[in-house]
């Protein structure tokens, strides 16, 4: 492998080769990629196979609540510039994932570039040895399976004291800067918080924050928001030398260009220059789907993935302007996490004008919140349905996790 002599023994190999057969007789099975039940026969072979096949990379982990799918394809892409990369694009980012993903390295691969659940974060690090961390933001989100937003922070915030790596950490998100400012090397970096309901008390002392314009800080303690050495600012990146980098993306959305902005910052780290980077951001069109415009029913369809309060909150703010039809899918599966109360959270208002219809395991637990809201929507059976009485017109569709790829597989995508 690369740089180094090969750290696999002959127990890390059979377990390599178990994995690839199990994941390859559940993708024969239609049971998905396999990648998760793959990794899981290889660490049960060997505990120790994500550490080894980490070894001789330049790893980079991005972990958020929103957001990280997307900015670990960003980084990858930007990366590949100086280097070849592994990565875990599709998004299975638990260390059975993580494990099959690192498996599929080549004995050319430089860089890593991670996804990690908010979960498991640091798990993987005391693994894998980063050279690099990014931190985008926390907020409620699975609230059966994850802890609290605070206790996320706490958990990072403990497990990253001290670390060699370079934690690259959203300025603007002080649940991030309370969990990185631990950190003996931070970058911040100023990519904006849309939404701001799980940071209203100082992660400090528990004090009001308040919140001057784009500025944050809490009258109590005085923690404040640190100053950022890069930020978004419009269409632009701003670097560490006052120079403003245009952003070209073919991914919609402010929540994406700061995406790239935290992308740039992290692939400067790796010695690629922002112009570059950027640049080769422009070539990513989807990421897993996600924003792809599809032909479904003589239809275009564009497929919008929001698993939370935050995330819907960003995707209300790219779609087209009223009349245009909205198609919304909740389900409740283990990946999506069972509670919905957090369809309450969600500012419906952003919805006004346009035809909502309602599908989904969970879409009568949705009427009843779009009932509260006052909006005009009408439950479906499936998309099918949903298709076929919106009015004319591209639609957007947006859907929580297993919802998104029920209807991936139902339009072909």
């Amino acid at each position: 492998m690369a740089g180094t002599s090969d750290p696999l023994t002959p127990r890390a190999k059979l377990a390599v080769t178990a994995g690839k057969t199990a994941a390859a007789v559940s993708r024969a099975a239609g049971r998905g990629s396999g990648s998760v039940i793959g990794g899981r026969v290889a660490l049960k072979l060997d505990p120790e196979l994500l550490a080894r096949l980490a070894q001789g990379l330049d790893v980079t982990l991005v972990s958020a609540t929103n957001g990280k799918t997307t900015t670990t394809r960003l980084i990858a892409e930007a990366l590949r510039a100086a280097g070849p990369v592994v990565s875990n694009a599709l998004g299975a980012n638990m260390p059975a994932g993580i494990t099959s993903a690192l498996a599929e390295r080549g004995d050319e691969a430089r860089f890593g570039v991670i996804e990690v659940d908010e979960k498991y974060l640091i798990a993987v690090a005391r693994e894998t040895d980063p050279k690099c961390v990014a931190l985008l933001n926390l907020s409620r989100d699975q609230l059966d399976r994850a802890a609290e937003t605070r206790m996320v922070a706490e958990n990072w915030r403990e497990g990253l004291a001290g670390t060699k790596a370079v934690v690259v950490a959203n300025a603007d998100d002080p649940l991030i800067v309370w969990a990185a400012s631990s950190s003996p090397n931070v970058i911040w970096v100023a990519a904006g918080q849309m939404w701001k309901d799980d940071a209203w008390s100082c992660p400090s002392c528990g004090g009001v924050l308040q919140r001057p314009g784009d500025d944050w800080f809490c009258g109590e303690c005085g923690f404040r928001r640190p100053t950022p050495s890069w930020a978004l600012s419009g269409d632009h990146v701003l670097d560490p030398h006052g120079s403003a980098w245009p952003i070209h993306l073919q991914l919609p959305g402010r929540a994406n260009r700061a995406n790239a902005t935290s992308s740039a910052a992290v692939a400067a780290v790796f010695g690629v220059p922002p112009q570059v980077a950027l640049e080769r951001m422009y070539h990513v069109q989807a990421v897993a789907g996600r924003y792809d415009t599809v032909q479904f029913q003589g239809r275009d369809l564009r497929l919008l993935l929001a698993k939370n309060p935050a995330g819907w909150l960003e995707t209300f703010s790219l779609i087209d302007p009223p009349p245009t039809p909205v198609i919304l899918s909740v389900n409740a599966r283990g990946a999506d996490g069972t509670d919905t109360s957090w369809l309450w959270d969600v500012d419906y208002s952003r919805l006004n004008g346009h035809p909502i219809f309602v599908l989904g395991d969970r879409k009568l637990d949705l009427a009843v919140r779009l009932e509260v809201a006052n909006q005009n929507f009408q439950v479906c059976e499936n998309l099918d349905e949903a298709v076929r009485l919106a009015p004319p017109g591209r639609i957007e569709v947006i859907a929580n996790y297993t919802a998104f790829q029920d209807l991936r597989r139902r339009v072909g995508n």
